[in-house]
């Protein structure tokens, strides 16, 4: 089965299929060295996407991210995001500036909404335009939106520039096939795949063992593998182990067959009706 080792933004960019996490990153001072090392680690290996955000640690995740990056931030697709209760026109912008000051950078490469809010989506949406004027940011995106949000999205000024939607997808929780996937796919909006594990349940789950058996892999390589046979989706799965990235990198080296992919799909089955956005 082929798969997609980069994704193909709507701004020209490609991004690796798989990048790196950073929820619950910065909660803990005695985490810091191991996590600014997992992100590393990544880095080395190809996993360039970072993704981030200002509610992480109240900003401590996108601290350990400035320490994993100083040096290389050239080679790093640096991703975060506003909080709904920041995304105002003047609140957008001065959260943006915040996270820069945190991230210890000039620029973003994609600022994400993170959930939808009490303000206008017009009115963020012009804030993320003046961003991009500035050069304070390269892309933005939103977070948590269903096809009726995207939908709404498209329909406003500069509604069509948003290049990615991120959303908790992995194969216990396939909703978004139904309807978000395809019409994000059609409109060339890449769907990043939050906590694309299911929080680690999946690694021990015994269909992702046996098909790690099967390949000689580890579990969490075989469910990144079977997420970016899906065109157009970017999976940031989170370690703060560099031992346990080093195993999400290999998921590129993986083809699964016709027979593999068939008995994902019959304990993890696909939707057959539109069901709600799953959010954790």
């Amino acid at each position: 089965m082929t798969y997609n080792r980069l994704v193909h933004l709507a701004d020209g960019r490609l991004v690796p299929a798989i990048g790196l996490g950073t929820w619950h990153m910065g909660e803990s001072q005695a985490n810091r060295t191991a996590e600014v090392a997992a992100l590393r680690c990544g880095i080395e290996l190809g996993l360039s996407v970072i993704d981030t955000a200002e509610m992480y640690a109240n900003g401590g995740a996108e601290k350990v991210t400035a320490d994993a990056i100083s040096g290389q931030r050239d080679k790093v697709y640096l991703v975060s995001k506003v909080l709904p209760s920041n995304a105002s026109r003047a609140g957008t912008i001065a959260a943006c500036e915040a996270s820069l000051r945190r991230l210890k950078t000039d620029y973003l490469d994609l600022y994400l909404l993170h959930w939808r809010g009490g303000y206008k989506l017009a009115e963020t949406v012009d804030a993320f335009e003046a961003l991009k004027d500035a050069g304070k940011i390269r892309e933005w995106g939103v977070s948590n939106f269903d096809t009726d949000d995207v939908r709404e999205l498209q329909g406003i000024t500069h509604g069509t520039s948003c290049i990615a939607n991120q959303v908790l997808y992995h194969a216990a929780s396939r909703g978004i096939e139904f309807d978000l996937l395809p019409f994000c796919q059609a409109k060339k909006i890449a769907v990043m795949a939050y906590c694309p594990l299911g929080q680690g349940k999946l690694i021990n789950d015994p269909v992702f063992e046996r098909l790690a058996r099967k390949h000689g892999a580890a579990a969490s390589a075989i469910i990144l593998a079977w997420l970016i046979t899906k065109p157009g989706v970017l999976a940031i799965p989170k370690s703060g182990q560099a031992a346990r990235v080093a195993e999400f990198a290999n998921a590129f080296e993986i083809s699964l067959d016709a027979e593999d992919l068939a008995l994902i799909d019959t304990s993890f089955s696909p939707p057959k009706r539109k069901m709600s956005l799953d959010m954790s």
